[in-house]
């Protein structure tokens, strides 16, 4: 994962759980992503950019793409980390964009 200044100042590498969800991989690893939606598909706080191993992901879903369009800096590379699920095979590179649209956000 690249460095985010509040997220993950340093970055992390790990090995990441195949099946499960990029979201789920990244909490095990005690990444705080925000996930207002409890991972419903049904926000897009949970956004992130796959910078490397885009491809070997599975295709979002419809609903999934018409949350993204709302997303905040949005690329072609961008899924919901709770939708996305790692094969465990290739290489991720996953960045967590600097802002998220959370209308009701809440920290520890």
């Amino acid at each position: 994962m690249l460095p985010h200044p509040e997220i993950c100042p340093d970055g992390a590498t790990f090995e990441a759980e195949p099946g499960k969800s990029l979201l789920d991989n990244l909490l095990d690893q005690g990444i705080e992503v925000e996930h207002a939606c409890e991972k419903s598909c049904a926000c897009t706080t949970c956004h992130v950019i796959v910078r490397e191993g885009f491809a070997s992901l599975p295709e979002s879903t419809e609903d999934e793409d018409d949350l993204l369009d709302r997303a905040w800096g949005l690329t072609p590379q961008s899924r919901l980390s709770c939708q996305a699920k790692v094969d465990g095979k290739s290489k991720l590179v996953v960045e967590i964009p600097r802002y998220t649209i959370n209308y009701a956000k809440e920290r520890k």
